[in-house]
């Protein structure tokens, strides 16, 4: 039987929470764009607000243990904001755009075990099916890649009336369209998965060379503030994207805010 010590029980206990809270932020986001909110915008304003959150408590906490910020390192934080903040976002918010939160999630669910096939591939994990763990490893891979697609394929009846109606309107919708709307959204997720899963293998080196939390974590948001508004200009050109509205969308941007800052601190 795999034993785990306090840390490795703390670790899981927080990165379930942090999975909860994500299921959160994408029914909050889908329903955003389905109001008509610019993806890239949502993403910009959430990461800006969590770059000037950080900011200070990078000052203030990391003053006296900060090493040197060297050219390479910032290199390979802009390259860490790109892999993990613009562009997983991009495709992501495609993705659950053209296909639902429900979907969106259990495609996000197959990313520790594309990221674990990823490490062993870069050798920053070791795999021996001899032991406890080794199998422990692989039973879990194995469970999560099932999960998702279970959830993904799977096709039941309505739970609700809300959903039969649903479910009508789109039957009576064109087949084709909505056929290659799904499809379209789900090229997206993946390449959103294996862009997420590349970020962790990345940032696994950065933390080894910069281990100041915070502060990699608020220059990383500041870098992913400046990619994802270019991202958001190429798209649409438009002040009227930039104003946010309703009430929703302000707690839904704050609310996502919280869950990303919590993220990536426990990542680094």
């Amino acid at each position: 039987m795999v034993k785990l010590d306090g840390k490795l029980w703390k670790a899981v206990i927080m990165m379930s929470i942090i999975n909860i809270a994500l299921s959160g932020v994408n029914v909050m986001f889908k329903k955003m764009l389905n109001q008509g909110v610019n993806r890239m915008v949502a993403a910009t304003y959430r990461l800006a607000a969590g770059t000037l959150f950080l900011t200070p408590l990078a000052i203030f906490l990391e003053r006296h243990n900060r090493p040197k910020l060297t050219g390479s390192i910032l290199c390979s934080l802009f390259l860490s904001a790109l892999l993990g903040t613009s562009l997983v976002q991009y495709f992501f918010l495609i993705g659950l755009q053209y296909t639902s939160s429900t979907f969106a999630l259990a495609f996000s669910n197959m990313v520790p075990s594309i990221t674990f096939a990823m490490a062993l591939v870069f050798r920053q994990e070791t795999l021996n099916i001899k032991n406890n763990i080794g199998r422990a490893k692989v039973l879990g891979t194995m469970i999560c890649i099932c999960g998702a697609l279970v959830l993904t394929l799977y096709k039941g009846g309505s739970l609700t009336p809300q959903n039969a109606q649903a479910e009508t309107q789109t039957s009576n919708s064109p087949t084709t369209a909505v056929t290659q709307k799904w499809a379209m959204g789900s090229v997206m997720l993946i390449i959103s998965i294996l862009i997420w899963s590349s970020w962790f293998i990345v940032q696994a080196k950065i933390c080894r060379k910069y281990p100041c939390q915070y502060t990699s974590t608020a220059i990383l948001s500041f870098f992913g503030v400046i990619q994802s508004a270019l991202l958001s200009l190429i798209s649409e050109r438009s002040i009227s994207m930039w104003v946010v509205k309703e009430k929703f969308q302000v707690l839904a941007l704050l609310y996502s805010v919280s869950n990303n800052i919590t993220f990536k601190i426990l990542i680094n």
